[in-house]
This record gives C-alpha cells, sequence and structure tokens, in this order.
C-alpha cells in the first residue's frame, strides 16, 4: 500500500487543547517517526496522520488529536456490546471517538470509524466527567465501542483508571489489532473485552480489512492466557467472504483448542452497508449453521445476534442443558 494512501498531510495543531503527546513511538534513521500502538506501524512525517486519521506527526512526536472529545453517548444493555457473561442485564454507558485502525470494506460503523472530519467528534467530556456520568445515570461500566479504542488508548485508559476510582468496570470493544507494549497497557486498566474476530483466513483479513489475521490471534491469547480480563469474541458472519464451513469449523476448533471451550462466541448478522452494499443480509439459517458447527467443536456457550433467534440468545447450562438465561431480542 503506497505512503499516498496510507497517509493524510492535512496538518495537527498541538496547541488544539483536544490534541496530546502519546508514548508508544520511536524516531527513525530515515528521519520519519514511527507509531507503534498498532501492528500498521505507520511512519510519517512532520504533519502526516496515519491511516487512523487521529494519531499523525507534530513536533517530532506522535499525538493524539481525539484526547477528550466523543462522538457521542448511549446507555446500552450489556448484552448489546455483546457481552453475555459480564454483568448481564445490567446498562453500561457506551461512547467512542472518530478514526480506526482498520480498513474494513463492511464496517457497519463506517461514519464514526473513517470519520475525516473533526466536527464528527460532538461532544467534549474530560474522564472525570464521563465516570461521574457512568454513576450519575446508574450504569455498572463504560465500554469503549463505536471505534476501537486502540486509536483513542490515552483517552480510554484515563477513563478507564476514573471510573475505576468510583467502582464502575470498564469494557474495549476491539478489533485486538494492537502491539504488545501497548495492548498490555490499555487492557492493564479493562474488566472485559470484546474482541472482533472478523474472519478466520489471512486473505480474508488482507483483503478485506487490510490487517493482517496472526497478530488478532496473538491478543486473543494474550487476553485469555495473561491477563485477568473477560474475554468473548464475535464475528460477523457475511456471505460469501467468512460464512464456509470450513473457515467456521477452523476458527471454532482453534478457540476450543488455544482458548478452552468456555469462551463466549457471538455470530452475528452481516446488512449491506459502507463499500458492501452488494452483499446480502446474512440469512437465519447461516447463523443457526454457525453456532451448530461451533457446538459441534466443543464450544459451550454459542450466540447469535442482530436478528431475533431466542434459541440462539440464551444460556444453556453445559450439563444438563438447561435454561438458565433467557433471552429474546
Amino acid at each position: 500500500m503506497g505512503e499516498s494512501a496510507r497517509y493524510s498531510t492535512d496538518r495537527l495543531d498541538l496547541g488544539d487543547p483536544f490534541t496530546v503527546s502519546t508514548r508508544h513511538w520511536r524516531a527513525l534513521q530515515d528521519g520519519r517517526v514511527q507509531c507503534d500502538v498498532c501492528p500498521r506501524e505507520c511512519r510519517l512525517r512532520e504533519g502526516q496522520r496515519g491511516l487512523c486519521f487521529v494519531r499523525g506527526r507534530v513536533d517530532d512526536q506522535i499525538v493524539l488529536s481525539t484526547y477528550g472529545r466523543s462522538s457521542g453517548f448511549c446507555v446500552d444493555p450489556m448484552e448489546k456490546k455483546p457481552l453475555h457473561h459480564f454483568l448481564p442485564g445490567t446498562p453500561v454507558l457506551s461512547f467512542g471517538t472518530a478514526g480506526c485502525n482498520l480498513a474494513c470494506r463492511f464496517c457497519q460503523n463506517w461514519d464514526i470509524s473513517t470519520s475525516r472530519r473533526i466536527d464528527t467528534l460532538s461532544q467534549s467530556a474530560s474522564p472525570e466527567a464521563i465516570a461521574d456520568a457512568a454513576v450519575r445515570l446508574g450504569c455498572s461500566a463504560i465500554a469503549f465501542t463505536y471505534n476501537d479504542p486502540t486509536v483513542f488508548a490515552e483517552y480510554a485508559i484515563d477513563v478507564a483508571v476514573a471510573c475505576r476510582e468510583r467502582g464502575v468496570r470498564s469494557v474495549a470493544v476491539s478489533a485486538g489489532y494492537m502491539k504488545p507494549q501497548a495492548r498490555a497497557e490499555l487492557y492493564g486498566v479493562m474488566d472485559a473485552a470484546n474482541i472482533d474476530l472478523k474472519g478466520f483466513t489471512d486473505r480474508f483479513y488482507e483483503k478485506v480489512a487490510l490487517a493482517r489475521l496472526p497478530e488478532v490471534l496473538e491478543t486473543i491469547e494474550y487476553l485469555r492466557h495473561e491477563t485477568s480480563v473477560w474475554l468473548e469474541l464475535t464475528t460477523l458472519v457475511i456471505p460469501g467472504h467468512n460464512d464456509d464451513d470450513a473457515q467456521l469449523t477452523a476458527e471454532c476448533e482453534w478457540i476450543v483448542d488455544r482458548l478452552g471451550p468456555d469462551v463466549p462466541v457471538h455470530f452475528s448478522a452481516f446488512h449491506p452497508d459502507f463499500k458492501m452494499r452488494d452483499v446480502p443480509r446474512t440469512p437465519v439459517e447461516t447463523l443457526r449453521r454457525a453456532r451448530r458447527i461451533a457446538r459441534d467443536a466443543g464450544l459451550r456457550y454459542v450466540y447469535v445476534g442482530n436478528v431475533q433467534d431466542p434459541e440462539g440468545q440464551t444460556t444453556y447450562c453445559p450439563g444438563c442443558e438447561a435454561a438458565v438465561v433467557v433471552r429474546d431480542r
């Protein structure tokens, strides 16, 4: 991918109150500065922004231009994140900023994640103000969602710390495309995460998301085995792209083998959007087939989402198959 496709020359102003210095970067011998938050490793000259658009180079350092500024807030049920085994049935205060370090052709929040307009960020709020709002609204947690918290990690970390001081938990909804040092810092203050495992082939990630699968799998294993963060996974099932039996079987077998059978997995329905408007909606039967494949592979807690399917939303006891938590939405 050429430099003209990856970077913007729209200049960042360090005098902007929403622009802050970041930690994860290094100077290169050729005069460029490399951002080390995600595996994309954008190498920038003065005034350039990375693919995410919100991290860029100013005064020989990498800065974040969206600190303290949000694209909006909403109180959601925890199950909408989706998290079915973490504080189920409780309200969560959701918010995001703008920008993303992936370029998914199917993005369902593309107006936020691909925004190149600062006026998308219509609300400003300090970490303390967000934490206070969560308490005032009776929310059990704050969720970093809509766009990926990887790109606004410094802001997310400060919000999570402020929330923890007030007894409010923190949830990251992320693609998991992050480098180890920055990843450890972000998830060191998170209580739960839902990672989008977008597909299970290198080709899918490279062609449809402009990212790489191995780094995502590394993040998932890290969360499962090296942290106390509660982990659930979601795959958006896209007809003709990641819905074949072989790919679904390989994904589910990997989860059982590398993470264990108890990690909750969600298969969600795709609807035509962004650059994939020519792809049909995911049939309910496709999601049910994915759920059967997952259960046959040994996964105990498998759900379907974005459709009404009470059986696919219900939590069953893996021993006696009795319904434990019944959901219908």
